[in-house]
């Protein structure tokens, strides 16, 4: 017997761990969406037994969590993508990492931000020299722009969210998490400053796990030169592992700054952003010093 067979038929916690109920499944889907899409990659990665992999790899297609696409005929070689229905475990692995670096890496409180050697810090400057995953976003339009175009520099700054006035925007408490104000004047300042990116060769991206409408309300208002993107289902912050959290029912990013070169490589980190505003100076100085 199958251990998803002894599981709760009406519950669909059980339901879903029968298919999960492996750590080494969920570290599986964790690499797949952060872009380690082969067996090789995968293996030396995880440092999990070629058998072992073979095995949750098999269950995870035959589960329809993750599907096999081609990319060599002789050997057969295939790269391993999330589906749709793998795309839904997005959240629960977000919710996974900010329940661990909270109560298990943290004392416990809320906050929007960390302290600079913490192993959130570590994490997100150990994206240095990494390609970003093939991510698509929303913009305020609802329209998607690709992330990994290339073609450019890009200035990607991730905040934890920013309302036009007089709409349904900070929940109650907001100003008393650390970290969390500051979203208007970070992307006020990054508008003043558009026009310096644009000569120095960088154009800018400003990221929030807000709905796309509310992102067009935003930058409407605050008359914005630059698109804002939605990662409302998650992909950039599993994608990346990126430092969240939960406030007003939504999970939110803490706020950072990532500067990708046109291959789509990330070339410098800042983190945690404790100056909103100064930061924006501070990466118009680091995208100068790369185009050097």
């Amino acid at each position: 017997m199958r251990r998803e067979d002894l599981a709760d038929a009406d519950c669909g916690i059980a339901q879903a761990l029968g298919v999960l109920g492996d750590w080494w499944t969920f570290l599986i889907v964790r690499d797949v969406a952060g872009g380690t899409t082969r067996f090789d990659a995968m293996q030396r990665e995880l440092g999990v037994s070629r058998r072992a992999l073979t095995e949750r790899l098999a269950a995870l297609v035959e589960h329809g969590v993750l599907e096999r696409r081609p990319y060599s005929r002789h050997p057969p070689r295939f790269d391993y993508l999330l589906t749709a229905k793998g795309e839904g475990l997005l959240p629960v692995l977000i919710a996974l990492q900010d329940w661990g670096t909270r109560h298990l890496m943290g004392d416990g409180e809320l906050t929007a931000t960390a302290d600079a050697d913490s192993a959130e810090a570590r994490r997100v400057h150990d994206l240095i020299g990494r390609r970003l995953p093939e991510i698509v976003l929303p913009g305020p339009d609802g329209q998607p722009v690709a992330l990994t175009d290339g073609g450019a520099w890009s200035v990607l700054y991730l905040f934890p969210g920013a309302y036009a006035p007089g709409t349904q925007g900070y929940p109650p408490g907001w100003a008393d998490i650390p970290g969390a104000r500051g979203c208007t004047l970070e992307s006020t300042t990054y508008a003043d400053r558009y026009a310096d990116f644009q000569t120095s060769g960088a154009r800018v991206w400003g990221v929030s796990t807000q709905r796309p409408d509310q992102l067009g309300e935003f930058a409407a208002y605050a008359e914005l030169p630059f698109p804002l993107l939605s990662d409302q289902d998650g992909r950039l912050a599993a994608g990346l592992l990126l430092p969240t959290f939960r406030a007003g029912g939504i999970t939110r990013f803490k706020r950072l700054t990532l500067l990708v070169d046109p291959t789509t490589v990330v070339r410098a980190v800042q983190f945690p952003v404790t100056d909103p505003a100064g930061s924006v100076d501070e990466m118009l100085t680091l995208v100068r010093e790369h185009q050097l």
